[in-house]
């Protein structure tokens, strides 16, 4: 197959350079199948984690920004591409005044309780001082990183027990698992985020 020779060639060589755009695209997903990737040998684990760490807090940086400077109509224009809305920026900028630092934790190590984007945004809005929102965003990354890859990383023990007819095949059904089980995850904790939250 010469055609995909150098393909395959460009993939390996700049593999951790593609890596950091899709973390800050899609962080969680990118880092289960990335610890699943450390142990086929495709990743050496510190060089990847190191850059989807990078590329993760890249993502709240901007959001951060994004929420500062751009507020409500930045909300309002183009909220729904990312399924943020003004009811979710406040009842997450109701809890940033009185719980900053548990709930930038608590958010980096739950999705944002199924509302990632809209509590990174809110955390702009209600003016949380950068120093702290970088520190708490910091450390929850590390934890929350080294969680999805020891996820992957036991796929990746598991894909190597399969028969090698059914590797693609397994491969294929752990990236739709990880991308369903966050879209689930993501959903369960909007709904109960929005119960437990009522605007005032």
């Amino acid at each position: 197959m010469p055609t995909a020779s150098p393909i395959l060639a460009w993939l390996v060589s700049y593999r951790y350079a593609i890596a950091f755009p899709l973390a800050i695209v899609e962080g969680p997903v990118v880092m289960i199948v990335a610890g699943f990737l450390v142990h086929t040998g495709f990743f050496e684990f510190w060089p990847i984690y190191l850059v989807l760490v990078a590329g993760d807090l890249t993502a709240d940086i901007g959001w951060y920004f994004a929420g500062k400077y751009g507020g409500r109509p930045l909300i309002e224009k183009y909220g729904h591409f990312f399924d943020v809305t003004e009811a979710n920026v406040e009842r997450a900028e109701t809890f940033f005044h009185k719980h900053q630092t548990k709930i930038l934790f608590i958010s980096k190590l739950t999705t944002g309780f199924g509302m990632a984007i809209a509590v990174l945004i809110a955390a702009g809005a209600a003016r949380v001082p950068f120093k702290k929102y970088f520190t708490v965003n910091f450390f929850g990354e590390f934890v929350w990183a080294g969680f999805l890859f020891s996820i992957g990383y036991f796929f990746g023990q598991l894909y190597s027990l399969v028969n090698k007819g059914f590797q693609w095949m397994f491969l294929a059904a752990l990236i739709t698992l990880a991308g369903l089980a966050m879209y689930g995850f993501t959903k369960a904790m909007r709904k109960k985020f929005r119960n437990r939250v009522p605007l005032s």
